[in-house]
Parts: C-alpha cells; structure tokens; sequence
C-alpha cells in the first residue's frame, strides 16, 4: 500500500490552500492510505542537498512516507544535473533508485501523444517534459499526488479540469 502524510500545505481549490493541522495529516493518512506519491525534481534534490532552501521540508516529509514514490526518467535527470550543478556527488539519488525507495514508473514512448498535447496546452507557461511527464502520470493514477516545490503545479490540470493534489510547501 502507498500512502503519505500532508506536510506544509494542504491544497484546497486553485486559489486557495490552508496550513494542515496534525489532525488533518492523521486524516490524509488514513483516508489515503492507497494513494500514490509520484515525486518532482524539487523534492528530491531538497533532500540530498542541505544547502536546499526547502531541504528541512523535504527530510519532514520524507520521513512521513512510508513507501517507494514514483517519478520520470525526466525528474531523474534533472535532479541528478542540479545535484552536480550544485557540487554534489548524485551517488545519493542513485542508491534510493537502487533501493527501490524512487521507482521510475512512466514509459514515456507510450505516452508520447498526451505529452505533447500537455506541452501544447501549457506553451504559454513554462512547462519542463518532466512536468508533462508528471502531470500525465496523475491522469492515468486517479488516486495519487504529486509531492513537488513547483508552484507550476497549481495551474496544471489533470484531464484539462481536475485539480492535482499536492505535497508542496506553499503558504497560504
């Protein structure tokens, strides 16, 4: 079963979102208990790099997770540039793929028209391929979310109208 608990932010509509409270983190976690982490670069390169701005974030709710989440090979490669780009070794990054704790979990020639209908629909933001990649993945797993730093997030649409829940540390 994969699950997780709100850190941060619970996102409520497109404009709005509130602080979760400990009893609202307890309610994610039992209510959505089967509901699937699909990972941002953002995340993932805030945990292996102190220096993040939103590395004490990202520790918090990695430590709420309590199975693998799963990303792109887009988000693999970015967060593995920006940790060099950074000056760190992404040795890291490739243990949790080792260890099955980051499962790549997209084939992206399967997907290719619905990518490229997202990145056509998104021209006039600045959508990344790993962004398409993930917001295609939160179309085809109903029950998921996706745990990311991007504020991009809060404008994408899952099937053109449905909000992607989110991990994200935005305030309100």
């Amino acid at each position: 079963m994969i699950g997780y608990m709100i850190c941060a932010a619970v996102w409520r509509d497109r404009k709005t979102y509130r602080r979760a409270s400990l009893r609202d983190m307890a309610e994610a976690k039992v209510a959505e208990a089967a509901t699937l982490v699909i990972v941002d670069t953002g995340p993932l390169v805030a945990y292996f790099n102190r220096r993040d701005q939103y590395h004490a974030w990202a520790v918090k709710c990695w430590s709420a997770l309590f199975d693998p989440v799963v990303t792109c090979e887009a988000v693999i490669s970015e967060a593995g540039f920006l940790l060099r780009d950074d000056g760190l070794e992404p040795g890291k990054l490739w243990h949790a793929l080792e260890r099955g704790v980051v499962r790549v979990d997209f084939d992206f020639g399967s997907q290719q028209a619905d990518l490229l209908r997202l990145l056509r629909k998104y021209n006039d933001q600045p959508i990344s391929v790993a962004d398409a990649c993930l917001v295609r993945m939160a179309e085809l797993k109903a029950r998921s979310t996706v745990f990311t730093t991007d504020e991009d997030f809060r404008f994408y649409r899952r099937h053109g109208r449905g909000v992607i829940p989110l991990i994200a540390p935005f305030a309100g």
